[in-house]
């Protein structure tokens, strides 16, 4: 704990800190402004559902509480991962808020409706301000812990942890019919992409997030 309150007093003392740690923040909420306007464009223009191998011969199970509640917990996780070490704020969030916009950018581009009989998510959830039925492509509930296993690929604990929460999240929009199976598989490869997008634009915010001394950024 004394280790903590030592980075926050020597962090949060850094102009050039904070402002890395505001702008990041600003990142991350500009993209869920986009998501949001991206996911209700693409759910107003929603063409026909379609079949799929996997959901076309499995039922559909109701795992919308997994859905929900599994995905905040694992941002939760996140968050206390930051706040233990707040070095890494600026280039999670950040990395974060790239792959927000991303996904938004696909999603414009792609309208396909949801399959039929998929898992209904409670109407009331926090989800919905996330999800609108037709942003579909890619998933982010099974990007985003692969993202998360890049950025904490030094940690072997935390790179498996994350792996096998990708794959779990994979499995549940499936079991769901949340997702198609395209939307499952494209994520792996996207998020990869992201990941190194996110490194060559922030180059000095991977750098902070790996130990280096802010006057040597």
């Amino acid at each position: 704990m004394k280790n903590i309150a030592n980075d926050y007093r020597r962090l949060f003392t850094e102009w050039a800190f904070i402002r890395r740690v505001l702008m990041s923040l600003v990142l991350l909420f500009g993209s869920f402004f986009v998501n949001y306007f991206a996911g209700t464009y693409a759910s107003q223009l929603a063409s026909n559902p379609v079949t799929d191998i996997i959901l076309s011969n499995t039922r559909t199970y109701d795992l919308d509480g997994t859905f929900v509640y599994g995905i905040f917990a694992l941002v939760c996780f996140v968050g206390v991962l930051c706040l233990e070490k707040p070095q890494r704020i600026p280039f999670v969030l950040k990395a974060s808020a790239l792959f927000a916009l991303i996904r938004s950018a696909f999603i414009v581009l792609t309208h396909i409706a949801p399959y039929p009989g998929h898992a209904i998510i409670d109407p009331s959830s926090w989800m919905n301000e996330f999800s609108f039925g037709a942003d579909l492509f890619f998933s982010g509930h099974t990007g985003l812990p692969f993202l998360m296993a890049f950025i904490f690929w030094d940690d072997i604990r935390l790179r498996a942890f994350f792996m096998a929460a990708s794959v779990f999240f994979g499995i549940v929009v499936l079991l769901a019919h949340l997702h198609y199976s395209i939307d499952v598989l494209a994520a792996f490869f996207i998020t990869y992409s992201i990941y190194h997008i996110a490194v060559a634009a922030f180059p000095k915010d991977f750098r902070l997030f790996h130990g280096m001394p802010l006057s040597e950024i």
